[in-house]
């Protein structure tokens, strides 16, 4: 059976609107993706994030010089095409990106982390993670958060909303022109024009939201079109740039290559604010050696990016780009040490799955039938029209004479010209030219071949009608032949390859959760009535400990709670000022008063307060009041909590005013223990913060009734290190040198003034290490603050300090 190729018409459309394959521009992309993964996995360079401002400006040209050809050679702008080719390309490794990460957090994270990275990925599948990190705070520069594995999907986003706005704002814009312009110059001045008025009002936007909000000003869209926007205009511009010549071309990619590169080694996340005007300096470089490399060519000068690793890094960026985020932020929890074996095993699980996804996902779907277009095949049309009648040949030729019109003496290899006489090397023959042709015998080979039987004429193929279903299934017959071996290749090395990562994974988890920190520390008969030696071997018990415990509650339900659970949570709101009534604990005819002031860690120790003035046997009241993010000091230290600067003086002065007029018996505050900067971003010394607390003090009128609590030393981030399949061990912290400054500092000062101070490391670590849990109930539910659970669980060892003080 004989059919033609099964071609689409939207492949024919492809083929005529793809720009040419440029060596230069897929080594400019691979430069950025290094750049990028180096960054994410290294921190070095510096700037290598900026790579991602490259492939913005890399894709505005190649996207605008594609509808630019559809409307010069259609006058209009193909939507369905244009988006059909944007699936292909960009959705199935993104989609098999965003459900394995979904699958993988369920086993590997803690619960809320695995439900947050759930959500993500449905905001990356609808395009819109840029604006949920946005909106949601994420700083992408803190990478002491618990980062989302699919973080970097916000590019993806604003690339994606970019190429659903353009294209359609082009269509429409095309038909204010005559039909007979639109393929003309005219359609393409009218795209500069709108090109160049993205540009410039997203730069100044840019400018101004990156001073102003810097968080939502890095993941916004409106901040980063003019980015794209340039390599929009750099393709209207395309055919008086395709004028330069070589000299001024090499010159122009060399000095753009030299720009992004030091540009990724320049800048930092806040030097100059980033994206506007930042980005300037990697957008304007790659604009540079997009315009040096206009003119075509082999450009054997631009070797860096040209040679055949870079254009294969080039090929490959855009599944490197999906893959590596999630690979190094997985090995964060399963491979929280910094070791060359662990290294390794990360860089090749970037390599494996970003090669794997390139061979066996994005390349061959790419490439398929998948969502083109086809109309019937040819021979349904050739079906209509009657074959010629071909005739019969039953009967051997015969052969005949051969008729010479070359005059007599022609040889063969001479040229001959009717009319003409032969050439003088031979002799003229003297009888006088025939005005007949001559009659030639014919040849006897071919009288011999006349008189064979005739070889049978090949049949006439039949014409085989095809409708537009047979031929799509034709395409993914031949697609199917054409990279049928290479996705079983693929598949069984990614299986080879994965086995491997997984031994080495194990190996290296192994051997990070078998050295135990120190002997088991138990309480002694000496230290019945003292609990901190109970606590004391709590803690020491869960720095050996190498298996997550039954824990109550759960470890992932602390962590979704928070500071729910803590029944003082009202009384440190910024929103109204708290009712002093609800937020006493104890008999309210207890003859003795004490008030729990401060920030956060004070409402942490809430419980413990509530608690102990619950157990006094009617002796003691304790009233609960502050202001969460408020540090209760006399400059007023940044916060960035919804509320809280509005509200932190004047809840300062209300809850001074107060306790003074109370004259309570005692008067407990704490503070966190970390540095800060003013409102007006001076930094604040441990030195400076220590007296600002003394003199916001000195407004309760409480000299000599003060004690100076220590809040808990910083813990590790428990987004980040808590996972079902590791050890306890990932999540010890040391005790910080800030936290041990400030805490000797305030132990000196409350010493001068007459007052007391009490530390904290008795019931949160043990010999300098500070476990996630402790006696069967998680410490904290974030870095800084202790669950309600095991604030109440230590209230016997803060009423045994307080007691051994004088001060109960």
């Amino acid at each position: 059976m004989h059919s033609t190729d099964p071609i689409s018409t939207q492949q024919l459309a492809d083929s005529s609107s793809r720009p040419a394959a440029r060596r230069d521009i897929q080594g400019l992309r691979a430069v950025a993706v290094v750049a990028v993964v180096l960054s994410h996995l290294l921190e070095w360079p510096i700037g290598g994030f900026a790579g991602v401002d490259v492939f913005f400006v890399i894709s505005g040209y190649l996207l605008t010089a594609i509808i630019l050809r559809d409307i010069a050679a259609t006058g209009s702008v193909s939507l369905r095409s244009f988006y059909a080719r944007r699936i292909r390309r960009i959705l199935p490794a993104a989609v098999v990106v965003l459900i394995a990460v979904s699958v993988a957090s369920y086993f590997a994270f803690n619960r809320p982390r695995a439900i947050t990275t759930m959500w993500d990925a449905v905001s990356s599948f609808f395009l819109v993670a840029n604006w949920d990190f946005a909106l949601t705070g994420t700083d992408y520069f803190q990478a002491a958060d618990a980062v989302s594995p699919l973080q970097h999907f916000w590019s993806l986003s604003v690339e994606e909303q970019f190429y659903l706005v353009w294209p359609g704002l082009l269509a429409c814009t095309l038909l204010l022109l005559p039909v007979a312009a639109r393929k003309t110059t005219r359609a393409r001045v009218v795209v500069g024009a709108l090109a160049g008025g993205v540009l410039a009002a997203s730069f100044a936007w840019a400018v101004v939201q990156s001073s102003s909000d810097p968080t939502v000003a890095y993941f916004s869209t409106l901040t980063r079109g003019w980015e794209i926007a340039l390599g929009a205009v750099i393709a209207v511009l395309a055919p008086r740039l395709a004028r330069l010549s070589t000299a001024i071309g090499a010159l122009l990619s060399w000095v753009g290559l030299a720009i992004v590169i030091a540009s990724f080694f320049l800048l930092s996340p806040s030097n100059p604010p980033f994206p506007g005007p930042g980005a300037a300096l990697p957008v304007c470089g790659a604009a540079l050696v997009i315009v040096g490399g206009m003119r075509g060519g082999a450009q054997h000068h631009l070797f860096p990016l040209t040679n055949p690793v870079s254009v294969f890094f080039g090929n490959i960026s855009y599944s490197l780009y999906l893959w590596h985020f999630p690979v190094i932020v997985f090995a964060a929890v399963l491979l929280p040490e910094s070791t060359e074996l662990n290294l390794a095993i990360v860089v090749g699980g970037i390599f494996v799955f970003s090669l794997t996804s390139y061979f066996l996902i994005e390349q061959p779907l790419h490439r398929s039938p998948w969502l083109r277009r086809y109309a019937p095949s040819s021979d349904a049309q050739a079906a209509k029209t009657p074959p010629p009648v071909q005739p019969v040949r039953d009967e051997a030729p015969v052969a005949t004479p051969r008729i010479e019109t070359r005059p007599a003496g022609w040889t063969p290899g001479q040229r001959y010209f009717p009319g003409s006489a032969p050439r003088p090397s031979q002799p003229r023959p003297s009888q006088p030219r025939p005005s007949q042709p001559r009659i030639v015998p014919p040849r006897q080979d071919v009288v011999l071949a006349a008189a064979a039987p005739a070889a049978p004429e090949p049949a006439e193929p039949p014409v085989v009608s095809m409708s537009a279903r047979e031929t799509r299934r034709a395409a993914w017959s031949r697609w199917r032949e054409t990279f049928g071996s290479q996705l079983g290749i693929t598949a069984g090395a990614f299986a080879v390859a994965v086995t491997a990562l997984l031994l080495l994974t194990n190996s290296a988890m192994g051997g990070s959760l078998i050295t135990p920190i120190g002997p088991t520390v138990a309480a002694t008969s000496d230290d019945a009535t003292d609990p901190t030696p109970a606590i004391q071997a709590e803690l020491a018990a869960a720095t050996q400990a190498t298996e997550w415990p039954d824990l109550n509650p759960s470890m992932d339900s602390a962590i979704t709670a928070g500071s729910q659970t803590n029944p003082a949570r009202t009384c440190f709101e910024p929103a109204t000022t708290p009712d002093v009534n609800a937020c006493t604990w104890g008999n309210a005819n207890a003859p003795r008063h004490m008030y729990l002031v401060g920030d956060s860690t004070a409402m942490a120790y809430a419980p413990a307060f509530k608690k102990i003035a619950e157990n006094s046997g009617g002796n003691w009241r304790i009233t609960t009041i502050g202001l969460y993010g408020c540090r209760f000091t006399d400059v007023l230290v940044q916060n960035s909590g919804a509320g809280v600067m509005d509200a932190c003086t004047q809840r300062k002065a209300d809850i001074a005013a107060i306790v003074a007029a109370d004259s309570p018996d005692l008067v407990v505050v704490s503070n966190a223990y970390t540095l800060g900067n003013t409102v007006a971003g001076q930094p604040l010394s441990v030195t400076d913060l220590v007296s600002g607390t003394q003199n916001e003090m000195a407004q309760f009128d409480a000299a000599g009734r003060i004690l100076y609590l220590a809040p808990p030393p910083m813990g590790a981030s428990l987004g980040s290190c808590y996972s079902p399949l590791t050890s306890p061990l990932n999540c010890l912290a040391g005790v910080d040198p800030t936290w041990t400054e400030y805490e000797m500092a305030m132990e000196v000062a409350a010493t001068v003034s007459g007052d007391h101070a009490m530390s904290s490391l008795s019931f949160s670590c043990w010999e300098g290490s500070c476990p996630a849990f402790a006696g069967g109930i998680p410490t904290k539910y974030d870095q800084t603050h202790m669950t309600a659970a095991y604030a109440e669980h230590i209230a016997p060892v803060i009423q045994w300090n307080l007691t051994q003080l004088g001060l109960m």
